[in-house]
């Protein structure tokens, strides 16, 4: 790879890698599952990449990005057009711009859940982790802590209002006065 493709490169990559939570989030609001969205994000990436212009930059990028993700999305819809969910373009449409308009607010709730996450104490955050892995039921979950099912719900929605009371201070001291 040549000095002048690795630098490009590298300026998509530092850009993309600056919007792709965001990108992901967007997406994953216009699609019904986990695995459409990584369809998607892969497209979006390929598209991004192969139309990059070095020259862009951070502000123009995302706002690039963004319309390449709305567009991305709306052509695999139409794809899956014979789908049962399939919504119209309208909905599509307004779905796209409240996610664009609270993208923002999202990653900044995100960032903050984020710190809460870190601050919590090993143990709550290692039955976070297990509770909401992919596959997990509470019941077995519980049988491996020794606990009933009913303990561990309730020490999950113990935690869960630790978390959201802490993302709570922390988005209200953000906010300027």
């Amino acid at each position: 790879m040549e000095d002048s493709d690795r630098s490009r490169h590298d300026h998509f990559l530092r850009l993309f890698m600056e919007q792709e939570e965001r990108l992901r989030i967007f997406v994953r609001s216009l699609l019904f599952s986990r695995e459409e969205e990584r369809e998607v994000m892969q497209e979006i990436a390929i598209v991004l990449w192969r139309k990059f212009d070095p020259a862009t930059d951070q502000t123009a990028f995302a706002r690039w990005a963004f319309g390449v993700a709305r567009m991305e999305c709306l052509a695999f819809r139409r794809d899956r057009g014979r789908d049962r969910h399939h919504f119209g373009e309208e909905v599509f449409d307004l779905l796209a711009e409240v996610v664009l308009e609270q993208a923002d607010h999202l990653e900044e709730e995100h960032q903050a859940l984020q710190s809460c996450l870190q601050k919590l104490p090993s143990d709550h955050r290692s039955l976070l982790e297990s509770a909401y892995a992919p596959g997990v039921k509470i019941e077995s979950l519980a049988r491996t802590l020794n606990r009933t099912p009913m303990a561990v719900y309730k020490t999950l929605h113990r935690i869960r209002l630790i978390l959201m009371e802490c993302t709570q201070r922390i988005l209200t001291a953000a906010e300027p006065t």
